[in-house]
């Protein structure tokens, strides 16, 4: 199974790209995509579209895991979020790919084993789970990172 977690925004994204081997779980991408502010909106979803794109052939991706998103102060920010998670769904029909979502408490239950955890504990987490990563990272690919490893360990336990 590879796994492209995705943690979407209009500025930047973080994306993580996981691999399950047997007992071993191989980190094969991780970053961020910038998105270029002063671009219009459909330049920016076009960018996001392209990237991913690029990532899911290269990594032969199988699966894309995201966070289900929340209505914060700022409608307008949600609904614009609301875009590119279309994109992903839609990645994910054309490449035939599994696409699971979880709530933002259960990826950090996953990961560290309390819901309420702070993005210091998930990311110390990480660190120890990935210690070839080099710190500090964005909190965008932290996200990325805890969100593809819920997709895992979830699959998993789905089997």
């Amino acid at each position: 199974m590879i796994i492209l977690g995705v943690d979407p925004g209009f500025s930047v994204t973080g994306y993580s790209i996981l691999q399950k081997n047997k007992n071993q779980i191989i980190m094969l991408d991780h970053g961020f995509l910038k998105l270029p502010v002063t671009q219009p909106l459909d330049t920016r979803i076009g960018i996001f579209y392209d990237a991913l794109a690029q990532k899911i052939k290269l990594y032969q991706v199988t699966t894309i895991a995201l966070e289900t998103s929340f209505l914060g102060k700022n409608a307008q920010t949600f609904l614009k979020l609301g875009y590119l998670r279309g994109v992903l769904y839609l990645l994910a029909y054309q490449h035939k790919l599994n696409l699971c979502e979880f709530a933002p408490r259960q990826v950090k239950q996953t990961v560290t084993g309390y819901g309420a955890a702070t993005k210091e504990q998930v990311a110390n987490v990480l660190s120890m789970l990935f210690p070839a990563i080099p710190k500090p990272l964005k909190e965008d690919v932290t996200d990325a990172i805890a969100i593809s490893l819920c997709g895992l360990w979830q699959s998993e336990n789905r089997l």
